[in-house]
């Protein structure tokens, strides 16, 4: 599907980002936390048929999670970060004005969304990393069947793939390179303790379990 002026779009203008100039004219909603991003999700998913992101892979996947919980995948989701991120690495998608323009006039195609086991989408990145002054974690990773580490790891990196099976994982290095690539359906962690960051956001509590999977149903990205 393609869509390219008002009213069927609506920008979803993060944290004072400043609005790209092919995004002028369109519905905007100024958007500054996150309850306040759940509240224009759900004003606008009524209302219009594609949301434009303009913030950050964390903003994205805010998003993308509120789609998600309310059952309205069905909504096409453009990205317009002011740089390239990892999301719009995994995605190939253009940044800055050129992101913006490609997310208003650009069609909708169905790619996996990969979510973990506490409901939350992953946009760009996620890791594993050790807690409570730890240097390595300690446990086992695998995606699907394949070990990604099995014994102690620096940690673990996890990316969303734009295709089937849906993500990858795999151990970087101190310089932040990953050698060896796992891909599958579902990346799982059991560990005696590890901290969860989902597109550098890390989470508030230490977990032993943790899965990051492909959801059964895609969601809609703007390219």
């Amino acid at each position: 599907m393609n869509a390219t002026n008002g009213p069927e779009i609506a920008v979803l203008q993060f944290a004072g980002r400043p609005l790209p100039r092919p995004l002028r004219g369109l519905p905007t909603v100024q958007v500054h936390d996150d309850a306040a991003a759940a509240e224009a999700v759900d004003a606008a998913i009524d209302r219009f048929r594609r949301l434009v992101v303009v913030g950050g892979d964390a903003e994205l996947a805010r998003v993308l999670t509120r789609l998600l919980r309310a059952d309205r995948l069905d909504v096409e989701v453009g990205y317009a970060p002011p740089r390239r991120t990892p999301a719009t690495r995994a995605y190939r998608l253009p940044a800055g004005w050129r992101g913006a323009r490609r997310a208003r006039r650009g069609a909708a195609v169905a790619v996996p969304l990969i979510r973990d086991d506490a409901g939350t989408v992953l946009a760009g990145a996620g890791r594993w990393v050790p807690v409570d002054g730890n240097v390595v974690l300690r446990g086992e990773g695998i995606v699907d069947d394949a070990t990604v580490f099995d014994g102690d790891a620096a940690g673990v990196l996890i990316e969303p793939l734009g295709t089937a099976p849906g993500l990858r994982a795999g151990i970087p290095s101190r310089r932040g390179r990953v050698r060896r690539w796992v891909s599958g359906r579902a990346a799982q962690l059991g560990t005696t303790g590890a901290l969860v960051v989902r597109d550098g956001v890390y989470g508030t509590r230490t977990v032993k379990r943790s899965t990051f999977y492909r959801h059964i149903e895609d969601w809609l990205l703007v390219r």
